[in-house]
């Protein structure tokens, strides 16, 4: 009965991780506006995409995923052996689980993204990187959109 109610705890812990992880990730994509660009004015320029490249956005890196793990471990490591190897095989765990908690959330909220050049009508340069999930190719005439907080994306 003590196994089985110390593998619901893990189970339990592992959803509410994977809740978390995926739904505290923020979007890097061209199409998705954070609230606080809602009703904000935002510049707009004009300009020719000049190449793109395929590249990988990395995943977040909160201490959700960490503590997560190491709850897990450690309940895992808890059920091992007795007295101070119990002990010592809790800790272990714990430590193991939040390596591997840390690992798992960056490894679970990365994305593929896109490297974008664009020269601008002005004839300036810039490089954007956003989430792949808008097809640009060399030639395609698109618009930079700028916040005030610096936040640029790249839109057809």
């Amino acid at each position: 009965m003590e196994m089985l109610k110390s593998k619901a705890i893990i189970i339990f812990f592992m959803v509410i991780t994977a809740i978390y992880v995926t739904g505290c990730a923020s979007s890097r994509s061209g199409q998705v506006y954070s609230r606080d660009h809602a009703r904000q004015v935002q510049t707009v320029e004009d300009g020719i995409v000049e190449s793109v490249k395929e590249v990988t956005i990395e995943g977040t890196k909160t201490p959700i995923g960490t503590v997560a793990g190491g709850v897990v471990g450690g309940v895992l490591g808890s059920n091992v052996g007795g007295g101070s190897g119990r002990k010592i095989a809790t800790v272990i765990g714990a430590l193991a689980g939040a390596a591997a908690g840390t690992a798992a959330e960056e490894g679970i909220t990365r994305k593929p993204g896109l490297e974008i050049i664009v020269k601008k009508d002005s004839g300036q340069t810039i490089v954007i990187v956003q989430e792949a999930d808008v097809i640009f190719v060399a030639g395609d005439r698109v618009r930079i959109i700028a916040a005030p907080d610096g936040t640029t994306r790249v839109s057809k």
